[in-house]
């Protein structure tokens, strides 16, 4: 049987004045706990937008947010990479605004868009010259379009079939998941042929970012890697290139690219799920105007 426990009646004076002492002290604790003012609350007037993909866009897409958020304080806009397929798939999946992609969307993730409802919209904000990099010291200076597809595809595969020292050729590439990539293997690997089924040689080394390429050609005297021209830096050998044997061989430029005369250059682009309005329309239409003058600056070649 449990034994129930009863209150003494006959405490001594000393215990009373403990207890009321402490009943004293948690009243007014609570009555000051009651006097504290809540923590504010975001304001409801901020807009969020998340942009998410390319990461041949990324450092550009960043420079954009951070002066946009400068100007207009009342936005706030997160960035991040992951790869041309990495952003377009967030917009289909609903977790982003905006798709930054360095190729246009596919048609089967267009579909896939619209079967969920979606209507996506594509925006153009600045183009871009895939660059051909080399170690400094390799003497090689241009090639071909039909020469870089033979090299990647291993039908050419050492230096002095190039008029270079007798070395392998270590090839280097972005990872599929990169619209660069996509848009190497379709432009330069297939020569523009849809029908083709050539792809990247199975021991091409597929390298997570552009800086990835960067260091290893600026370490590797036999690598051969492609980039956005936003990320070639001065340890790196720039190959000028022609679109067929007996044409001129071009070097990727803001001027080549706006000539037409460069033939690696795309657009780069910003895809919305729904035609935008408010706070994402009024970003995206700064982007195209007023955002421009920071292209130039990150390397790429702004809209005409």
């Amino acid at each position: 049987m449990k034994r129930l426990v009863t209150a003494d009646t006959h405490r001594p004076r000393t215990a009373r004045s403990t207890l009321l002492l402490l009943i004293l002290a948690t009243l007014l604790s609570a009555c000051s706990a009651g006097s504290r003012q809540p923590a504010p609350s975001p304001s409801t007037d901020t807009h969020v937008i998340t942009d998410i993909g390319s990461d041949t866009l990324v450092n550009l897409a960043l420079a954009w947010a951070e002066e946009y958020m400068t100007l207009h304080p009342d936005v706030r806009i997160s960035v991040t990479g992951g790869g041309s397929g990495t952003g377009i798939a967030a917009m289909i999946n609903g977790t982003t605004d905006i798709a930054n992609a360095s190729r246009e969307i596919k048609p089967e993730e267009l579909a896939a868009a619209k079967a969920n409802g979606l209507d996506p919209v594509e925006f153009a904000v600045a183009r871009d010259a895939i660059a051909i990099v080399v170690h400094p010291s390799n003497p090689l200076q241009s090639l071909t379009l039909q020469q870089l597809s033979d090299i990647y595809t291993r039908k050419i595969t050492r230096w002095s079939e190039l008029g270079g020292a007798d070395r392998p050729i270590v090839l280097l590439s972005r990872e599929s998941n990169s619209g660069t990539y996509v848009y190497f293997l379709e432009n330069v690997i297939r020569l523009g042929d849809s029908k083709s089924k050539l792809l990247f040689s199975p021991d091409t080394l597929l390298m997570p970012s552009s800086q990835g390429i960067s260091v290893e050609v600026q370490t590797n005297p036999n690598a051969i890697g492609y980039d956005g021209l936003g990320y070639v830096t001065r340890e790196q050998k720039v190959v000028a290139v022609a679109r067929s044997a007996g044409e001129p061989a071009v070097l990727p430029s803001a001027a080549s690219v706006n000539a037409g005369t460069y033939p690696i250059s795309r657009p780069l682009y910003m895809y919305a799920a729904h035609p935008p309005a408010g706070a994402l329309q009024a970003y995206l239409d700064w982007v195209m105007h007023d955002g421009q003058t920071l292209v130039t600056e990150l390397g790429f070649v702004p809209l005409q």
